[in-house]
């Protein structure tokens, strides 16, 4: 459904190495860039990621309630993630790595916030 999502970072470098090494758990290659406009993108079959500081030059804010999603392909993948999240500068919030039993089954989840407080999360669905 997606083709891209893209988000606001204050500080472009330690956003970098927070998603290099966040996605980087999950089996995503290093972003490319910077491009002419100073983004740096993570790139798979499926789809794409950006970060950029703000075209409009005020500061980068995280969505409240909003949450981007990362496929991961098995429960150590989840935990990984975090673990490299953390790592990188970025913060866990919620629960730790684990599963979660709801309406969709069980899911493996991990919550991070990244350096600009922008909440994201690995997911794994069992089954």
């Amino acid at each position: 459904m997606f083709t891209h999502m893209t988000v606001g970072a204050n500080d472009i470098e330690a956003s970098r190495k927070f998603y290099d090494a966040a996605l980087g758990a999950l089996g995503v290659a290093a972003a490319s860039g910077p491009d002419e406009k100073g983004r740096y993108w993570w790139r798979t079959a499926r789809g794409a990621f950006a970060i950029t500081e703000p075209i409009d030059g005020e500061p980068a804010c995280h969505a409240n309630g909003g949450t981007i999603g990362f496929a991961a392909s098995d429960p150590d993948a989840v935990a990984a993630f975090q673990a490299a999240g953390v790592a990188a500068g970025g913060t866990a919030i919620e629960d730790p790595p684990g599963p979660r039993e709801g309406a969709f089954g069980t899911l493996h989840l991990a919550y991070l916030r990244d350096p600009s407080g922008n909440k994201i999360c690995a997911l794994h669905r069992v089954g």
